[in-house]
C-alpha cells in the first residue's frame, strides 16, 4: 500500500478571506511576527499496491480534476512511506 498526498492551495493572485482572517487574528492571541497566512487543504489517499509512475499520474489526475479547482487553486502531489505497524519487541 502507498500513501499519497495531495496539497491544495489557491494562486497567490486569489483572495484568500479565510487566511487574511486567521492572519487578523494571530497578533490578538499574541504571535505577532506572522507576515502572511494562506489556508490551503490537504489530501491523503492510500493507495493498494507499490508507488508506480503510473499511480502517480492517476493521483495527479484525481488532484486535478476532483481534488483542486485548476482555476484558482494550485495543488502538488507527493508519495509519503508509511509506518509499519507494530515492532519486534
Amino acid at each position: 500500500m502507498a500513501r499519497y498526498v495531495v496539497d491544495v492551495m489557491p494562486k497567490r493572485e486569489i483572495l484568500d478571506p479565510q487566511g487574511k482572517a486567521v492572519l487578523g487574528a494571530l497578533p490578538r492571541l499574541g504571535f505577532d511576527r506572522v507576515l502572511d497566512v494562506r489556508q490551503g487543504k490537504r489530501f491523503e489517499l492510500e493507495v493498494d499496491g507499490e508507488p508506480t509512475d503510473q499511480t502517480l499520474a492517476d493521483v495527479r489526475k484525481m488532484a486535478e480534476t476532483l481534488l483542486s479547482n485548476p482555476v484558482i487553486e494550485d495543488y502538488s502531489v507527493s508519495v509519503v512511506e508509511l509506518e509499519t505497524q507494530g515492532s519486534d519487541q
